[in-house]
């Protein structure tokens, strides 16, 4: 959590220190939020900045990745876009080892009018990305996006179920009104449906006399459960959580269980009922079939997992 300026060594100096803080807390991911490196007051202002992905300002982050041996997320780069008028705000996950895994390019923008407050209104100079976009990582299978995709569940639900993903990755600059309103509901509600983790890095407090974010960066547990939160929603500083994917497994099998449970009992009710005592066995022991398929499944998703944390390790 952070609070950019349009000053590009001020803000790489802050995301050095907390990438240094998290190293020092042991951590392997580190995730900042949108506009890490710049947040102006002006379209015209960012286009200014804007680089590619092989330019020196990316090339810094990249450095400090490898520094300290930490996976990056840096959610909301001014990356050089298709024309002199338009940048993309790109989410980029940058491995350990310094080296870019992979690039999504925000899809929807953020448009809006609040009666009292700047219209905000990104489209002017940003051009919208295509592309959905998902990273193997040695800590699980993590989806890429900003800030105001939160809004459409649809795209969620593609990540988790098509794309397989584990953990959404969801850095912002929400602005106050919004984020009183909708921040925490939204995020735990993206949890919940898609059974994964959210990490969301968020900015906070004012950036310019134009500009405020709401902040209160948070992490969350597939069953909605808050496990990280910043201590001060306005202030840099990192909050710190376990992911742990086995508690995913876990849960989506505990639900199934009770699922299976609550069908034979129903069936068990309607079938006693007209006395069809063959019918209760063959249900019974079709249920007791797809229980040990499911735990079948568990293991092997536990071996997999073992496997290719040993063979990241190596």
């Amino acid at each position: 959590q952070m609070t950019a300026k349009n000053d590009l060594l001020t803000n790489y100096s802050t995301c050095e220190r907390l990438c240094q803080q998290a190293a020092e807390a042991g951590c392997k991911l580190l995730c900042l939020p949108e506009c890490f490196s710049f947040l102006g007051s002006s379209d015209q202002e960012s286009l200014s900045i804007a680089e590619p992905l092989d330019g020196p300002l990316m090339e810094k982050y990249k450095q400090l990745a490898q520094t300290q041996q930490m996976w990056l997320s840096l959610g909301g780069f001014q990356e050089k876009g298709p024309d002199p008028e338009h940048r993309y705000n790109s989410h980029v996950l940058v491995s350990a080892s310094g080296e870019i895994v992979s690039t999504y390019r925000k899809i929807h923008l953020f448009d809006i009018d609040i009666p009292g407050a700047p219209v905000l209104k990104e489209s002017r100079g940003t051009a919208p990305g295509s592309d959905v976009v998902v990273a193997d990582t040695p800590f699980g299978r993590v989806a890429l996006t900003v800030c105001y995709d939160l809004r459409f569940p649809e795209l969620f639900q593609e990540l988790r179920f098509s794309k397989s993903a584990d953990i959404l990755l969801i850095p912002a600059a929400f602005t106050v009104p919004t984020g009183e309103a909708h921040w925490e509901v939204l995020l735990r509600a993206r949890a919940i449906e898609t059974q994964c983790y959210v990490i969301a890095a968020a900015q906070a407090g004012q950036h310019n006399e134009k500009r405020a974010s709401y902040g209160h960066s948070i992490v969350i547990d597939p069953w909605g459960k808050v496990i990280g939160k910043c201590e001060d929603p306005l202030a840099t500083d990192i909050c710190v959580a376990e992911i742990d994917l086995d508690t995913v497994v876990i849960k989506v099998v505990m639900t199934v269980v009770i699922l299976q449970v609550v069908m034979t009992v129903v069936i068990l009710q309607v079938v006693m009922k007209v006395g069809i005592l063959q019918v209760v066995m063959k249900v019974v022991i079709l249920h007791v079939v797809i229980l040990q398929v499911v735990m079948k499944v568990v293991i092997l998703q536990v071996v997999m997992k073992v496997v290719i944390l040993q063979v990241v390790m190596k």
